[in-house]
This record gives structure tokens, sequence and C-alpha cells, in this order.
């Protein structure tokens, strides 16, 4: 029997009265705020007074919010939301502004301005087709949640796990993710580095980053940087002001 299984490709937070310096992402970015308007510089172009933006990767980019409260989704941008995402753009697009909740609510399609976080993931969700997931996806998927703190995991490690060949299983899990698995593999080590990171404080970054599945804190710098635009770091220093769905 085929199992259903939600897209994973999703990284949300919120963060409070928080500036955050320039900086560019592998990951589409959503930002919103249903409070209290914000300034943001995107590619050189100054925004004020706005509700929210959806970015393009490596698109440069700063927020101030000091007085108010931003809702920060990532995506990644090769994931069937991400695809998805990339649709919504005109050709020579690098992001869309929101200037009200109105805005925001009529382009994902919610039913009111005021919304919160799982509003606008379950309305990126609805936009997927449906989608009964190959049983050795799910199993693959099921494994990785249980292992991915262990550094020896390969794509040989997984194509044994469901007896088929690395290429055909990378194949099989591109067409039903829009992703890869090495991705995937990746996010859901990220995820939980930013859960540790923000919830136990007391835990060294480079101890998080072996617990996790990274060779080293270098490394983990390195694809934090790549995937999110900052280093573990700044999130452990404002550990006060975020919160990790």
């Amino acid at each position: 029997m085929k199992k259903q299984i939600n897209n994973p490709f999703i990284l949300a937070i919120r963060a409070r009265n928080l500036t955050v310096e320039i900086h560019h992402h592998s990951a589409y970015q959503i930002v919103l705020s249903n409070d209290t308007p914000f300034t943001s510089t995107i590619n050189g172009q100054l925004c004020e007074r706005i509700h929210g933006f959806l970015i393009k990767p490596q698109v440069p980019h700063f927020c101030v919010a000091e007085k108010g409260t931003l809702n920060v989704l990532n995506i990644e941008p090769y994931s069937n939301i991400g695809l998805e995402l990339s649709s919504r753009f005109n050709a020579d697009q690098d992001y869309i502004i929101f200037n009200s909740p109105t805005e925001t609510s009529t382009f994902f399609q919610t039913e009111k301005d005021t919304f919160d976080i799982y509003t606008i993931i379950n309305a990126l969700l609805a936009k997927l087709p449906t989608l009964n997931y190959d049983e050795r996806i799910s199993k693959i998927v099921e494994y990785i949640k249980d292992n991915f703190f262990k550094q020896d995991i390969t794509p040989q490690t997984f194509a044994d796990l469901v007896f088929l060949s690395p290429s055909r299983l990378a194949s099989l899990f591109k067409e039903q993710t829009g992703s890869s698995l090495s991705k995937y593999l990746l996010w859901t080590r990220l995820r939980q580095v930013i859960y540790l990171a923000l919830t136990e404080k007391d835990r060294s970054l480079t101890d998080i980053a072996y617990d996790t599945g990274f060779y080293d804190l270098p490394q983990l710098n390195k694809y934090m940087y790549e995937m999110f635009g900052m280093p573990p770091k700044a999130l452990k220093y404002n550990s006060d002001l975020i919160q990790v769905y």
C-alpha cells in the first residue's frame, strides 16, 4: 500500500524586533507581517512600510522590523513547492511585494487577511497535486527521520534499503518530490540544527553540528550560509527573538 507524506522542504521561523543584515541564499523566501509594516531593501530597491515579500534564490536583501513580528518561510527551490512558486513570477521579476495583509491573502488565496504561519503553509501545500507516494520513498523518508544524525549515510545506503540502484532511486525520488535525496537529508539536518540552536542554548554549535550528521562546524556553517544566508551562531545569538516551527 502507498502512504501519503507531506512535502518537507519548508523551514519556517518567527522573528520579533529583529534587524537582519544584507544577505542572500539558495532558498526561496517568504517574509510576512500581519501586524506592523516593516522596511526592506531588496536587490538595491528600498521598500518601505510593506507587509511582506516573496523573493527568488540569490537575491540580496535585508529587513528592519524593530517593532513587529515577521514570519519567515524558506523553501527548497527544486522541491515541488519551490517549483510551483517559480511559476508565479513574471520573466523579469526577482521579487513580489505585498503592501497589505489583503494583498498577501489574495496572493496565497487564504480566507482571511489575518493569518498565522500555518495558514500560509497550508495554502502552499494546497497548490500541489495530491500524490500517493511510492512505499519505497516513504521508507526512505522514515529512515532519514530516524537516522539523519549518522555521518556515514551514502546513496548506496538508501539503495540497499529499498533494493533499487542508486540511479533508479534518485530518479524516483526526484520524480515524486521535485528535489534530490541529498537535499532532503540536508534540509532534515538543518531543521534539527536550527531547532537545537534555538532551544538548547547551553550546547555548543560544534556539538550540535556533530550530533546532526555534519562532520564539523565549518561544514555546517557552509551549508547554513548557502541555504539561509546566515551562520548558526546568528540564530543562537538571537535565540530569544526567534521561534522555529
